[in-house]
């Protein structure tokens, strides 16, 4: 459990000195204006790709069955994030609860499409920021975040007041809007999208969400024009730039080489990317269907070391050469 040394760090990703950006927009009062923005997009919300166009601030809700206010699962120093985000003393993690995309491998499922936790107020998730911070947290970790940006905002304004000073990640599917990304512009550091599918039918039977492909590709473009690639502290905990995820999913190599050819040739041969192994079959995968036939059949199994390797190959080959070690 630690950070890369500074002898594995690369001096074109140092970051020395760091000060989290919405210190500044702090100062500037930038920071209460996203805030009131943010707001005012919850009324007819357009938050996420879904636009459903409800009024989230009379807690009218729709696909992620979130009102007015986040609801929090659980926050905690995570250890099982990669090492140059746990280092030592954990990643700050506040898992949201709900989800915006449906898919039926979620290995979370019983956070991502249930009522898990509370309704948590700005001012109580401002305070669950402020412990993690507290408890030794090098980063404040937020896990699904993109039906409640605007709810983010609001806590991240009142926890500056309150002596916030910790890098915010931001843990997401990329199935996120580009006026909410636009809103944390200056105020995330560290931004880390999964990029799951690149097949809209693929996207579609997996995910319920056939613009995934799509939507993905325009934020990670996009948080990448804000923050550049992965950048380190002189300690090799990451604090600024984007770290994209991969997850190895069986018989779909193919799309993984061809995200690993889009991020090298269109974001940047020097993104970070984990290449995650641990998909496993969960929630409504391998269910019986009323028919008596095995649901989602062709990824009820894992991934092979055939598959591990052959996505591992097409990444380096497509350029990619920054990597994730465990």
């Amino acid at each position: 459990m630690r950070a890369p040394s500074l002898t594995e760090v690369d001096e074109r990703f140092l970051l020395d000195p760091f000060e989290p950006g919405y210190l500044a927009l702090y100062r500037s009062g930038e920071l209460d204006r996203r805030v009131a923005a943010g707001l005012q997009e919850l009324a007819d919300c357009c938050a996420c790709p879904r636009n459903c166009h409800v009024n989230r601030l009379a807690n009218e809700t729709r696909v992620c069955h979130t009102g007015r206010y986040a609801r929090v699962a659980s926050a905690f120093a995570h250890f099982g994030e990669e090492n140059c985000l746990r280092g030592w003393n954990g990643s700050g993690t506040i898992f949201f609860s709900l989800c915006n995309l449906r898919c039926v491998f979620c290995q979370n499922w019983d956070i991502s499409q249930q009522r898990a936790g509370g309704e948590c107020p700005p001012e109580e998730l401002a305070r669950l920021m402020l412990r993690l911070q507290a408890q030794g947290c090098h980063n404040i970790n937020l896990v699904t975040p993109e039906h409640v940006v605007p709810q983010v905002l609001e806590a991240v304004a009142l926890a500056v007041r309150q002596g916030l000073r910790l890098p915010l990640v931001y843990n997401t599917s990329a199935y996120d809007a580009l006026s909410s990304l636009k809103l944390l512009e200056g105020i995330v550091d560290i931004y880390m999208p999964d990029f799951k599918f690149w097949k809209p039918e693929t996207a579609k039977r997996l995910c319920k969400a056939k613009d995934y492909p799509e939507r993905a590709r325009e934020a990670i473009r996009e948080m990448h024009r804000q923050v550049g690639p992965l950048r380190f502290g002189p300690d090799g905990l990451a604090l600024r730039g984007v770290l994209v995820r991969h997850l190895v999913m069986p018989g779909q190599t193919d799309e993984a080489a061809a995200i690993f050819a889009w991020l090298a040739s269109e974001v940047s041969p020097d993104t970070y990317v984990n290449i995650m192994g641990q998909y496993r079959p969960e929630y409504e995968v391998g269910k019986l269907a009323d028919d008596g036939a095995v649901r989602y059949a062709e990824i009820n199994r894992r991934p092979t070391l055939e598959e591990l390797v052959a996505a591992h190959e097409a990444a380096r080959r497509a350029g990619l050469w920054r990597f994730d070690r465990r």
